[in-house]
């Protein structure tokens, strides 16, 4: 299995965000330092379960109908697509590569920052997981740490402390495949919260320290940032479809009714809604004659969203961040469209809270186009899959993290 590589110079680069329940897919030409949104287009997803794909034929049938989209654009639209994965069975290490300076006059050069880098890569890992970023911390020269680049500095020793994060190769294999049999070609894979987080953060957020918690359907995505460093990432194998299940059980409806009762009637925090609130079940379930008390619903709908801040507490308190990051929690995904989810946050995790969308400065759009799909927060991660196309491209400027160390390692893997 071959890649095709960084791109090879096109000016259009695809973001193709393969969620649970949908796909969402932006093409942006990138000829400035600002993309400009060509195309954008949502599909229901097939074949997946939580990220991974189950089934490879239904998978491939829905991304070809996606690919199909991008076609229309420009066949070379096809070939340069940075992916979303987005498995909870992804998981995060701290590394650390440490060098010698190779120059006589202790000047650290690039080729000294990426020896650094690939030392830390060297973690002993099971065959059947692959390294999918190697994201950078900080670097240290000669002990002296919270260095954010070390180049041009003087020093005998250079430390890197990295983020790992590694994911299971058979759902690595399943996603390429997929794209592939629909006719498309995959430049990068990138970890779902990250790409969240690079279109909804501004500079200043990250600046500050502030949590991003990608709500989707299958899965919750975190990551948390402070003094523009990457604090962590995780991601938890529960989401807003969850609650759907859980409503189907508690109010004994089908899912896809429960799912409609969810988004019509549905409320973050029970204590808000009226206690003579009630709603028929007959405009969902044809056959049910009940009508049932919507704080009950929101009731049902708290209890899960409980569960998955506690999930978010849990990982800020193992960073020693809970309750600390003064930008608050930015809430991306189809779930922060939930009402009252920011109140809930408040309450849970004891920060300010904000629902997140594509942040409209770093893009093109004409005449206020495509801007319902800029304000969507479940299409921040399609968006980020572009900006991180381009920075791992070098178009931006922005060095994330490392981004190009840690995709060409992913691509060895698969190159023969």
């Amino acid at each position: 299995m071959k890649f095709k590589g960084f791109g090879g110079g096109s000016d259009l680069i695809t973001g193709l965000d393969i969620g649970t329940s949908s796909l969402k897919l932006v093409v942006a030409e990138c000829r400035g330092r600002r993309p400009t949104v060509l195309h954008v287009y949502e599909e229901p997803a097939l074949g997946l379960r939580k990220g991974a794909v189950i089934d490879l034929g239904e998978a491939s049938q829905a991304i070809n109908r996606a690919i199909a989209e991008a076609r229309k654009v420009s066949k070379q639209a096809t070939k340069n697509i940075y992916v979303s994965i987005g498995t909870p069975q992804a998981k995060m290490q701290i590394s650390r590569g440490i060098v010698a300076v190779s120059r006589a006059d202790a000047e650290i050069y690039q080729d000294d920052i990426d020896r650094a880098v690939r030392a830390s890569q060297a973690v002993n890992l099971p065959q059947n997981r692959t390294i999918i970023h190697t994201l950078t911390k900080e670097f240290m020269v000669d002990g002296v740490g919270d260095i954010v680049d070390p180049l041009g500095l003087s020093g005998s020793r250079l430390e890197v402390q990295s983020l790992i994060i590694d994911a299971f190769s058979p759902h690595i294999k399943s996603l390429i495949r997929a794209v592939e049999l629909a006719g498309g070609d995959v430049s990068g894979l990138v970890f779902g919260p990250l790409v969240a987080a690079r279109a909804a953060l501004s500079k200043r957020q990250r600046d500050l320290g502030t949590a991003l918690i990608d709500l989707g359907f299958g899965t919750t995505g975190l990551v948390a940032y402070e003094e523009n460093r990457l604090l962590g990432v995780a991601k938890f194998p529960v989401g807003a479809g969850n609650i759907s299940n859980d409503l189907a059980v508690g109010l004994k409806i089908p899912v896809d009714a429960a799912e409609e009762v969810k988004l019509h009637y549905g409320y973050a925090l029970s204590r808000e809604v009226g206690a003579k609130e009630s709603v028929e079940l007959a405009k969902f379930v044809p056959e049910a004659k009940a009508a049932v008390s919507r704080r009950f619903i929101s009731e049902i709908i708290e209890s899960r969203l409980e569960e998955v801040f506690d999930l978010v507490n849990n990982e800020l308190k193992l960073l020693q961040k809970f309750g600390q990051l003064p930008g608050g929690v930015v809430l991306v995904g189809g779930g922060a469209k939930l009402p009252g989810v920011t109140d809930l946050v408040k309450q849970e995790m004891k920060l300010a809270a904000q629902i997140g969308f594509t942040l409209s400065e770093e893009w093109e759009a004409e005449g206020g186009a495509f801007k319902e799909y800029l304000e969507d927060p479940s299409f921040a991660a399609a968006f980020g899959l572009v900006l991180w196309g381009m920075d791992s491209e070098g178009r931006t400027g922005n060095d994330t993290n490392n981004t190009r160390a840690g995709l060409k390692n992913f691509f060895n893997y698969f190159t023969p």
